[in-house]
């Protein structure tokens, strides 16, 4: 008889064999022979690969379980705060997180090997905003050390260092030298990505640990020495960011007035400075910075008023002058035009932001490179003169024959960014950015340690994690204590004894005296049993898990509203519409658990001596929901085979 069509439900997501290798090769060597195999089933932890993928080494695998309401709360918590508390203490901003990172985290997923990777940053964004919607704070910091660590920079890594500073209860002052906190979020963002009220609860969530002086307006190297810092505090971070933007390195670029970077033209705009823009804009990049420059010029618009006071550079270069906002209200749309050295599969933007720019109505023109700007007789750009390039060795070359003038009233290089360490002379590694040694210190250096761009311009998710392990280093050394060294797999990991302490269900002192033969103690409670972690040293990868187990279900997606080209002009709604809490539990359930148990019963279905059993429900918790008998136990390996996450390894015995 046909299978019907529920039980193909819907679409077939993997084959555990090709069509005609239905039979073992050798059956003695895959078949189990009874009473003979030295090998019983241990259970073994191991990093799933989204959290081995995020540079902030989250436990993406242990709040989605949270979210899905696998893994539960201490008593008194709901899994809202449970799931927020496991997110942040990895990353203190869930919400923006989940809104801008572009998740390496699912490149990495174990299920883009079925249909689509696990929605990751759409559930983060739903932890996040359900904790700032329900006022969730952080834990108390501890008992103030007496140690003082000076911050340089309030941006994602400044204020990351801040929140795990306070943990550890060293007091600290961030330096910033705008007018806010928040860094790229506030000054490199558009706040229709970024909204500024969830940005701002997010940042004084880390404030109201106490003992963060802030203080703005002040650049260490100008407004206080380096040498002053170092006689007032027992050490100090640098997170000072990437804040000037590369310019294009093609004729006709160094000082013309109306060539721009796309970090100052994003900066006026987040100051609110900036409330027009030029009427034909072109933006050289291809990353996610130009994506946001070409967006926002396209919401702004452009003015046919054209007194000084009026031009975009008058306002992006000088940092203090403002558009006057009653002119905004004239505006026209801009013709704006992006271009990309690389073509558009091998942008380094994400790939929805580049077809949301289009329907914008930016036009994109990709594998093409800048060749010379073109000025009027005034020293002014009046277009970008490009040709299709081929890359060479990853460096672009012209096609002859292919370059033509793009007109232009305002150019943008959104090609890169690097560090203004002006009055910092001393700390500049001759590329303008500073050097770090593998635990973020500033290599001959004593006391200073590093954060962020400052070492390599990359992800938020990445200064946020080198702040982490920064912290870690500047906790060793005003303690005088080495450093520990750091796993291989270098990420937040879920601790089964901490699981098992929080369930009350710790293990009972080990007395040796009262303990007589200890031969065969599985099943004695003075350890952890039955149980391996190798998750600081292996990532498992989906060849190790039952695919077989796992259903055809297509991920939540978050609604965004995009306007189209004719719409775009003066709209600045938050552009992503977040999971409600059906669609974030249901995305959550989407998880396969690689690496550690989420309670499917097949091993103990399927085992043929009834030798894997349930824990007694007093007795369970994540990661111990199953038991084995080894009196039973016949080394059949099935239990291995059927486990979905691969959790359960046939090693114990050998």
């Amino acid at each position: 008889m046909a299978t019907s069509s529920d039980e193909m439900k819907t679409k077939p997501s993997w084959r555990r064999f090709e069509d005609g290798n239905h039979v073992w090769d050798k059956l003695t060597d895959k078949i189990f022979n009874q009473d003979t195999s030295h090998k019983c089933p241990t259970y073994v932890h191991k990093t799933p690969p989204c959290q081995g993928s995020c540079p902030s080494g989250e436990d993406i695998r242990g709040w989605l379980q949270i979210v899905r309401g696998l893994e539960q709360p201490p008593a008194g918590m709901d899994r809202h705060e449970y799931a927020f508390r496991r997110s942040t203490d990895a990353n203190p901003f869930p919400s923006m997180m989940g809104r801008v990172c572009p998740a390496p985290c699912q490149d990495g997923c174990n299920r883009n090997e079925l249909e689509d990777f696990v929605g990751i940053n759409a559930v983060e964004q739903f932890i996040g905003d359900t904790a700032i919607a329900n006022g969730y704070k952080f834990d108390a910091a501890p008992a103030d050390t007496g140690k003082r660590v000076a911050i340089i920079g309030g941006g994602p890594a400044g204020l990351a260092a801040a929140y795990n500073l306070r943990r550890k209860g060293h007091a600290c002052t961030i330096f910033e030298s705008n007018e806010g906190l928040g860094g790229m979020f506030r000054f490199g963002i558009p706040g229709y990505r970024v909204p500024r009220d969830k940005l701002d609860a997010e940042i004084q969530r880390i404030l109201d640990l106490g003992q963060v002086e802030v203080k703005l307006k002040t650049r260490v190297g100008t407004d206080v020495s380096v040498e002053q810092l170092e006689k007032d505090y027992d050490a100090i971070l640098w997170a000072i960011g990437c804040q000037s933007g590369r310019g294009l390195p093609v004729p006709g670029w160094q000082d013309t007035p109306n060539c721009v970077s796309g970090v100052a033209f994003l900066k006026a705009y987040n100051e609110g400075r900036m409330k027009f823009t030029a009427g034909k804009v072109v933006c050289v990049g291809g990353g996610d910075t130009s994506i946001d420059v070409v967006s926002v010029a396209r919401r702004l618009g452009h003015i046919t008023k054209t007194g000084n006071s009026d031009l975009p550079e008058t306002v992006i270069r000088d940092g203090y002058v403002a558009h006057d906002a009653a002119n905004a209200a004239a505006a026209e749309g801009a013709e704006v035009t992006l271009t990309s050295l690389f073509t558009r599969d091998k942008m380094t933007a994400s790939e929805h932001e580049v077809e949301d720019a289009n329907r914008e109505g930016v036009t994109i023109l990709d594998g093409v490179m800048p060749v010379e700007v073109i000025k009027d007789a005034n020293g002014r750009a009046t277009g970008l003169k490009v040709a299709d390039c081929v890359m060479t060795d990853g460096r672009p070359t012209p096609v002859d024959g292919t370059e033509r003038v793009l007109a232009a009233d305002l150019i943008v290089s959104a090609i890169g960014q690097g560090g203004d360490l002006s009055g910092l002379e001393k700390f500049d590694n001759g590329r303008g950015l500073m050097d770090s040694d593998k635990f973020y210190q500033v290599p001959g250096k004593a006391g200073h340690f590093v954060a962020g761009d400052i070492i390599r311009p990359h992800l938020l998710t990445t200064a946020i994690g080198q702040a982490w392990i920064a912290v870690e280093s500047i906790d060793a050394y005003i303690n005088q204590a080495e450093h520990k060294r750091r796993p291989k797999v270098d990420v937040h990991h879920f601790n089964l004894l901490d699981k098992m302490t929080e369930a009350h269900l710790a293990p009972e002192a080990f007395k040796p005296a009262e303990r007589g033969d200890m031969r065969g103690t599985s099943s004695a409670n003075y350890a952890i049993h039955n149980y391996e972690d190798r998750s600081g040293a292996e990532v498992i990868p989906h060849d190790e898990l039952f695919l077989g187990h796992f259903n055809f279900q297509p991920r939540n997606l978050r609604k965004e509203e995009v306007p189209s080209a004719e719409d775009v002009l003066g709209h600045f709604h938050e552009r992503v519409i977040g999971l409600t809490e059906a669609e974030a539990i249901d995305e959550a359930k989407r998880c396969m658990s690689c690496g550690m148990c989420f309670e499917c019963d097949n091993c103990v279905i399927f085992c043929p001596q009834d030798a894997v059993f349930r824990v007694d429900k007093n007795s369970r918790t994540t990661g111990r929901y199953v038991d084995t008998d080894y009196a039973r136990c016949i080394g059949c390996h099935i239990c291995a085979d059927v486990c979905p996450t691969g959790y359960i390894k046939m090693g114990l015995g050998e």
